[in-house]
Order: C-alpha cells, then structure tokens, then sequence
C-alpha cells in the first residue's frame, strides 16, 4: 500500500476519479470546481493592500469578491489543494528546491503565467472552470474555449522552440567520485517524514477552522485536499496534454482528461436535475482572445493552473514565478475589464446547451463534442506518426 503511495498513478483513472469529485464538489458546495477566479481575489486583495480603491472595478463584483480567503468556499478549497499536494509529494519522495538554471526560464515563467492568467481572466476560466468543468456544465463557452486553447498551445510550441527559448545543459562533475546516495537516501527519507507531519498538522488545523465556520466551507477543504492529492499522484497537466499532442503525437494524457469530463458531465447534469444551476457564460470575442492567450501562456510557461501549483509543492521555484505571474496578469485583466467589457463580453448571449437542446438533446450534444474530440486524437497520433516515419 505504501508503495502504491510513492509511485506516480496512470492519468487516466485520475482523471476519472477527478471527474466524479468535480460533479459531487458542484451537488453538494453549489460551486464549480476552480482556481483562478481565487487567484484573481488575491490580486485585489494585494491591490487593496496597496492603497489601490478596488470598489470602482466592476470584475471584482461579478466574481463574488468578498470576505477572506478562510471565508470563502474557494479559498479553503485551493488551501486544501496546496496541502493535499504537498502531502502527496512527500509521501512520493519528490519534494525538493529547485532553482532555475537560466534567466530565459524565469522569464518563460513569469511572461507566460501573466500571459495565461490574463486570458484566463478574460475568457472567465482557465483549463478548469471553461474546460475541465467548464464543459460538464453545459456551458457553449466552454468549447469555444477549448478550440482556441488548442490553437493557443500549438502556436505556443512554435513559439518555444525559437532559439531564444533554447539553452544549453551544463554537466558537473562530483568533486570525489564517491556516491552518497546512502547518506541522501536516508536524509530525505526523515525529511519527507516531517514534512508529512507538517502537512497533516495544517490539514487538521484548516478542517477544524473551515468546520467550525460552516460545514460547506469543511466540505469544501476536504474536496480540494483531494483535488490535490489526486493531481500530484497522477501528474495531471493539462498543457502537457496538449503540448505531447503537437510535439510527439502521444494521447494518453488528453485521453484520460476526456474521460473525465465524460463522466462529470453525467454527474453533473444528475445534480443539475435535482436543482443545482450550472454556470453559464457569455459566448463573445473574449472567450475566442482569452482561450488563445491561455493557450499560448501556459505553454510558454511550462505549466497550466493545477500543473504549476502542484510542481510548486514540489518545491520547483520556476513554477512559483508561474503563479505569481498568474495572479499579475489576473490584476490586469481586473484594471481594464470595465472598458472592454461592454464591447467584447456584454452584447453576446450566455448559451446553455441544456436550455437550447433540451435536458436530454443537451446532454446528447456534449458527448457527441466529446466523442468526436476522442476520435480526433486518435487521427491526430496516427497523422502525426505516418507524417514523421515520411
């Protein structure tokens, strides 16, 4: 059991299992599974910190801006993450600071994750709430989303692959000779026993609060506890995803990620039936621009929203700057919302699937879009490996 543990899980039955936590999150807290609206919350409240007068920006009410992050539902959620993650890369072994080697990285790093949260922002959701989420609840948004964000990644792997991203490995050889594999393994094995200590302590300590406050809050924190451990296990990353596509033609891991949508999306629209509203958004130029952009930035910086956070809890310092990047571009998308809003967001409809084809048509539509983009997978790897063997 231990070392089932420590071992990285296959993609495909995380994301499954993922699947079926993000439909029971939505049934029982009434929220969708998501991060970077949060991450927006702590760009004003870091604005606010700095003297800046929040109350005229508009993008701050649409997103619920209030309270703390102990108050509200998303905040516990994405600490409960953060501690599940981190669990899970001690118990793997795979905790370690990590600097990066080249200032080209800190500046993929940081370029890309104000690239991904800025667009995130503007298309409101990033590869959860317009994609992973996004699409088990019936929002239209959420394949339009999903189209550019793959065009996105593919131009951003054109983009990495320019000289300017390039840099040379630098080998060092050990001053002695002599291992010290034994010494480090015995080391590491202490520490990764304190750092399980730690992160259980901060678990009881965020359960106790969030259900002293109230029981969705708890809930909510054990549900992002799983999130991240279940992440860090299985490696979930949705940009490599879809950078394996275009760079190598492998599947497995946008396969598995289809999956899972498939099987929230039932679970989804049978809490949907007995009452919960799915989140429906606007289906305007900023889904088309914000997919894009996201697409482009996450690939740029190496990692989406839960692939940087759990490679954070790894102690990858390059991913730390992705998400401080995130929440900058984040602040930035809140200061110009209210001018282009009204031309790019506002005028267009909000499109539920369930509402225009019916529960039943709707339902039909969205596996038939998911089928299909299975389908297109397969033909892709095939074209990719006949095209490369020519």
């Amino acid at each position: 059991m231990i070392e089932k543990l420590r071992k990285t899980w296959k993609p495909m039955p995380v994301t499954v299992i993922l699947g079926v936590l993000a439909a029971y999150y939505f049934g029982i807290t009434g929220a969708f599974w998501a991060v970077t609206g949060e991450f927006t919350r702590w760009g004003a409240s870091l604005m606010k910190m700095c003297g800046v007068d929040i109350s005229k920006y508009s993008y701050l009410k649409l997103i619920h801006y209030k309270g703390t992050i102990l108050t509200r539902v998303d905040g516990v959620m994405i600490l409960g993450m953060f501690l599940g993650m981190f669990i899970a890369a001690a118990l793997s072994n795979n905790i370690k600071f990590r600097v990066p080697q080249s200032m080209v990285r800190v500046f993929q790093a940081i370029i890309g994750g104000i690239i991904a949260g800025f667009g995130a922002r503007l298309a409101m959701g990033c590869n959860l709430a317009a994609f992973f989420t996004g699409i088990p609840q019936f929002s239209f948004h959420a394949w339009i989303f999903a189209i550019f964000m793959g065009c996105g990644t593919y131009v951003g792997t054109k983009i990495i692959s320019l000289p300017l991203f390039q840099t040379k490995m630098v080998m060092k050889k050990n001053r002695n000779g002599k291992s010290k594999y034994t010494y480090q393994a015995k080391n590491s094995d202490m520490k990764n026993k304190i750092y399980i200590a730690i992160g259980c302590l901060l678990v009881i300590l965020l359960f106790v609060h969030s259900f002293r406050m109230q029981l969705v809050l708890g809930m909510a924190s054990l549900f992002g506890l799983l999130f991240g451990f279940l992440l860090e296990k299985g490696q979930i990353c949705f940009t490599s995803g879809f950078r394996d596509l275009w760079l190598a033609g492998r599947t497995n891991m946008m396969q598995a990620i289809i999956a899972g949508m498939a099987i929230s999306s039932l679970g989804t629209f049978s809490f949907i039936l007995f009452g919960r509203t799915p989140l429906i958004f606007w289906v305007g130029p900023n889904v088309v621009i914000g997919g894009f952009l996201f697409g482009v930035g996450i690939v740029i910086a190496g990692g989406c929203e839960t692939g940087w956070m759990y490679r954070a809890m790894e102690g990858q310092v390059h991913y730390m700057l992705v998400g401080l990047g995130n929440v900058i571009g984040s602040i930035l998308l809140v200061l110009v919302w209210n001018k282009i809003a009204p031309v790019m967001v506002y005028p267009y409809p909000k499109v539920n699937l369930l509402k225009t084809f019916g529960y039943t048509g709707g339902l039909a539509v969205t596996y038939i879009l998911l089928g299909i983009a299975f389908l297109l997978t397969i033909w892709w790897q095939r074209f990719f490996f006949k095209k490369n063997k020519q």
